[in-house]
């Protein structure tokens, strides 16, 4: 085997790559850490990229941007069809809905779905999801939460290949289709009056369509049923003909936001179709939507606080606009590559980081933005929403930071807002959370102090239907085909692929791994079509920015130097290009060191080992409260408080987090490891270990932790230091498992 690093041009050498990071990390050494880049100029919480790393068989991939591969032109053909010129080609091309299927844990992940709250909600929700929804045809509720529950529902289904879940999806499918009008509209068409509860006088609007059009291009992926392509070409003619009379903003300003959602499907069927006034919809498309290129780039709009609940009312400030809109200049990049609108993600991302972000990849935001105080909520929505972002802007820029950013929301946000059955949410939560109680807080919008419960309808009841896309989304962007007949394994999870490699041949690779409750991924390939014959095509495997010594086995086999300090030690792809047989093994190990990440809110740090970030333990008591009658079409039936009797106002000493290797100890459970479902605190198979002090100043406020203290603490103006409490041993656990936690943590002497 042999060793290449992907060329290119000295102007390129310093490229930033994008996911936010922390402002500086303190960690284990390791003998990499002299090959850790330095923090550059625009965003201090990146590293730069040096490209791909190519083992055996080189295949030439290049670095544009900061971080986007090109292929040659002998690797333009694909098994898979990608972007049609002028696009520009993608380094990553999404397989057929299906092709990937979870196993252990994300397996358990899906089936919680299956027999929770996404196999029900039309009796879960049925003033809503019922058959008087516009979107069957009803005088019901005709706008979003519909169609969110369907691009839910639908992956899922097709990636469980369940035929009662199919069953449930298929009658939207069908009642979509057979609604196109003759110039090309579809979907409700009528507006009724107002009804508590319902959505349906804006009948017309652009935004739920987008939703409709998501739906629609995942069902053609699993199906290629032929009605899709001709009914997707007469509603893009009817918008091209139409916009410039009724905006996307005519009707409620929602579609300007979200309209990167619109162009994705436009641009994804020109891909099938060729068809030229795609391309000039695209363009109609974006220059009426929000300018998020130039508002990203100018940098306001990320380093203030929002407003939405009274005017001046910004609808840019809106944190699930956000997080879609994330994407918007990135999309638009494929037909026009010029530079800043990869420049104005990466200028957002790290704008978030400084004035918003928190550590579990979310940010302030509850709704519009609020700051980067860990006790300013953040919206499920917004989570499912920016994850998708995260998976297009990943597949289009070849970029792995985003990958990186994308399991930090996934493996600590998501599974500590839903609970455990999949049954209720929370439709805010907090980073450091410690009471979740009904109770009005310092949030932007509050409805009736419901919003961190966990409930159905609780806080606002978007995210009840919209949280199902999440997990199945995350399946389905694990692998990816690529423009020279490879695979490419972008985010790590116990799942199998099926997919045409090299010369059409299928194969299979199965990856086994307890990740991220671990640190060893094993890839295991086994070849359907004439499996005597070897195949060669290229693998290639993610290593993630916080991996300083990663190690690769090829049955076996060690590959040396990938742990020499020629090697960047920031998120990178490596290529393993050989002829593969059935049988054949590859093991990766991301080894996972504790690292202390700066620069939080007033100076707090948080504590991360590998995608994880690691919260105070504590003991969780879950209390039922029924709704009163009269608010229960408003918010549910009941809901659920969680509480604790146990001290959470610690900080963390100022010696120990200068030395993490040997101040927090890491302890691991196998069998809590192994176990298909570890996202709850009896659960948890890692804790860590260290040394804190109480600060007994640092108090609950409206059921809520109180201001956090400004480190470096060290008592009060005044104060007898030998009244402040001695040090004392905290459990920590990774963030997902908790509920109620402390991830923010004021430094003490």
């Amino acid at each position: 085997m042999h060793i290449n690093i992907a060329p290119h041009s000295p102007c390129q050498r310093q490229r930033r790559s994008a996911g936010f990071q922390p402002a500086s990390v303190a960690r284990a050494s390791s003998p990499c850490d002299a090959t850790q880049s330095r923090p550059l100029e625009l965003s201090s919480h990146s590293r730069t990229r040096r490209g791909i790393l190519s083992f055996g068989i080189y295949l030439g991939f290049g670095i544009l941007g900061f971080g986007i591969f090109s292929p040659t032109p002998a690797h333009a053909a694909s098994l898979y069809p990608g972007n049609r010129a002028p696009l520009i080609s993608r380094p990553y091309i999404d397989l057929p809905l299906g092709s990937i299927k979870p196993r252990g844990w994300l397996l358990e992940m899906l089936n919680r779905q299956r027999t929770g709250a996404t196999s029900q909600m039309d009796t879960l929700y049925p003033a809503v999801m019922g058959p008087r929804n516009g979107w069957l045809g009803g005088d019901g509720d005709q706008w979003e939460r519909g169609p969110y529950w369907i691009d839910g529902l639908l992956p899922l289904a097709y990636i469980l290949d369940d035929e009662s879940l199919k069953a449930k999806a298929r009658p939207w499918i069908e009642w979509m289709l057979a609604s196109q009008r003759p110039d090309g509209f579809f979907g409700p068409a009528k507006d009724y009056k107002n009804q508590p509860g319902l959505q349906r006088d804006n009948s017309a609007d652009w935004w739920p369509r987008m939703v409709a059009l998501k739906i629609l291009q995942q069902y053609y992926s699993a199906t290629n049923d032929p009605r899709v392509i001709p009914f997707l070409t007469k509603y893009f003619q009817y918008q091209l003909k139409t916009l410039p009379t009724a905006p996307l903003g005519k009707w409620t300003f929602w579609a300007t936001y979200r309209v990167g959602d619109n162009i994705q499907v436009v641009y994804w069927l020109y891909n099938i179709t060729g068809d030229a006034f795609l391309l000039d919809l695209a363009d109609l498309l974006y220059k009426q939507g929000y300018d998020y290129t130039n508002a990203f780039l100018k940098g306001d709009l990320l380093s203030g606080v929002g407003a939405m609940a009274g005017p001046p009312a910004d609808p840019a400030s809106h944190c699930v606009n956000i997080a879609q809109g994330m994407k918007e200049p990135i999309i638009y990049y494929q037909r026009h590559p010029e530079q800043k609108y990869l420049d104005s993600v990466r200028r957002a991302l790290a704008d978030i980081r400084r004035y918003q972000a928190t550590p579990q990849g979310m940010y302030g935001a509850d709704e519009a933005l609020h700051g980067n105080n860990p006790t300013q909520g953040s919206e499920l929505c917004s989570a499912v929403e920016l994850m998708f972002s995260l998976e297009s802007m990943m597949a289009i820029t070849g970029d792995a930071a985003f990958a990186d950013h994308l399991e930090r929301i996934a493996f600590n946000a998501l599974p500590a807002q839903i609970t455990d059955d999949f049954m209720a949410k929370q439709y805010f939560q907090q980073a450091n959370q410690v009471m979740v109680t009904r109770h009005v807080r310092n949030f932007n919008c509050n409805y009736d102090g419901t919003d961190i419960v966990f409930g159905t309808l609780s806080g606002y009841p978007c995210c009840f239907s919209n949280m199902h896309q999440g997990w199945p989304k995350f399946t389905q962007n694990l692998w990816f085909a690529t423009p020279d007949a490879g695979l490419a394994a972008l985010v790590y999870s116990p799942s199998e692929v099926t997919a045409k490699v090299a010369d059409g041949r299928r194969v299979k690779i199965t990856e086994d791994t307890c990740y991220p409750m671990d640190d060893k991924i094993k890839f295991t390939v086994q070849i359907l079509d004439a499996p005597q014959r070897p195949l060669v095509f290229p693998l290639r495997l993610r290593i993630p920015d916080w991996c300083q010594t990663p190690a690769i086995t090829i049955n076996g086999q060690p590959l040396t130097g990938c742990t020499t300090p020629d090697i960047p030690t920031n998120a990178f792809i490596v290529e393993l290009g050989r002829p593969w047989k059935t049988g054949d093994t590859v093991e990766l190990t991301l080894p996972m060191q504790v690292a202390i990440t700066t620069a939080w809110y007033d100076n707090s740090v948080a504590v991360e080992r590998g995608p994880l970030v690691y919260a105070l333990r504590l003991t969780e008591n879950w209390t039922e409260k029924k709704v009163p009658p009269a608010e229960v079409p408003r918010y549910g039936e009941s809901y659920r408080e969680v509480t604790t009797p146990d001290k959470w106002n610690y900080g963390l000493l100022a010696t120990t987090i200068q030395t993490p290797a040997t101040q927090f100890k890491v302890t691991i459970d196998p069998a809590k490891q192994k176990q298909n479902f570890f996202w709850n605190v009896e659960n948890a198979p890692i804790q860590i270990k260290t040394r804190a002090r109480e600060i007994p100043t640092w108090l609950l406020y409206n059921e809520t932790a109180g201001p956090l203290p400004r480190s470096l603490w060290g008592g009060n103006p005044g104060e007898d230091k030998t009244k402040i409490p001695s040090e004392t041993e905290i459990t920590l656990i990774p963030y997902g498992c908790t509920t109620l936690r402390i991830s923010e943590f004021p430094v003490v002497q």
